[in-house]
């Protein structure tokens, strides 16, 4: 199930005005998979959650009940054995069209602070990129499903492929298509997001996902409190140390 989550706040709305409409900020993790990004956003959420700032949580694919039937039959139907990459990239699409509609934009109109666990910089790099289709109408898509929405900040959790298989292989769920390729998309993969990050400075932050957890947790907050003033640099919660 994807995690939504609005809180009530006793303190002014964390907004700031794009083209003099004011709104949340928009916050994305990035990378591949079991880099450590679905942690880190639930860790920002849980820092949100303490300071009483208002925030709304969401994951691509899935976040709605249409976008989650989709995710089911991406990650884990029997009939998705014969996908092809232009069917998996059109259900992509889909998904995150119904989201930003009908999750998304809304809570930021409202002034939540919203959280993505990943958004079009996945189909970017994932479907353009590692499974070669045209990168030109891979981008036009995205414009299609997302219209003018772009993350204010996307972190990308940089992870070899060696510390993904690792991590892969401790984990004690069943993997999901995604997680099932070989080493040299996932290869392919992070060459990628080093791309996009290079290329998009402004927005994308590369973080190495190797490092322990609460330092990327205090790491990403650092990066926000400089970027957002409606985060406050100094607080009760300080630099987090956890069991998580």
């Amino acid at each position: 199930m994807s995690v939504l989550r609005a809180r009530d706040s006793t303190t002014a709305p964390l907004c700031f005005k794009i083209d003099s409409v004011p709104r949340g900020p928009f916050i994305t993790f990035e990378g591949s998979e079991v880099c450590g990004k679905s942690t880190q956003t639930q860790r920002l959420a849980a820092r949100l959650e303490e300071l009483r700032i208002p925030f709304l949580v969401t994951r691509e694919p899935g976040g709605t009940p249409i976008g989650e039937t989709i995710r089911e039959l991406l990650q884990f139907a029997p009939q998705n054995a014969g996908m092809t990459a232009e069917t998996e990239l059109l259900l992509f699409e889909a998904s995150r069209s119904q989201l930003v509609r009908e999750t998304i934009q809304p809570g930021l109109q409202r002034g939540l602070c919203v959280i993505a666990d990943r958004f079009f910089d996945s189909t970017t790099v994932y479907q353009g990129v590692a499974r070669k289709l045209d990168r030109q109408m891979v981008e036009q898509l995205n414009r299609f499903a997302v219209g003018e929405l772009i993350p204010d900040i996307t972190f990308v959790l940089d992870v070899d492929a060696k510390t993904a298989r690792a991590r892969m292989q401790g984990t004690i769920r069943k993997p999901d298509r995604m997680e099932n390729e070989p080493p040299e998309f996932y290869e392919k993969i992070r060459a990628a997001y080093r791309q996009l990050a290079k290329r998009e400075p402004n927005r994308v932050v590369l973080i190495d996902g190797s490092q322990p957890v609460d330092k990327i947790d205090n790491q990403i907050w650092e990066i926000l409190t400089a970027r957002f003033p409606g985060f406050p640099a100094k607080s009760k919660i300080g630099n987090r140390k956890s069991k998580m």
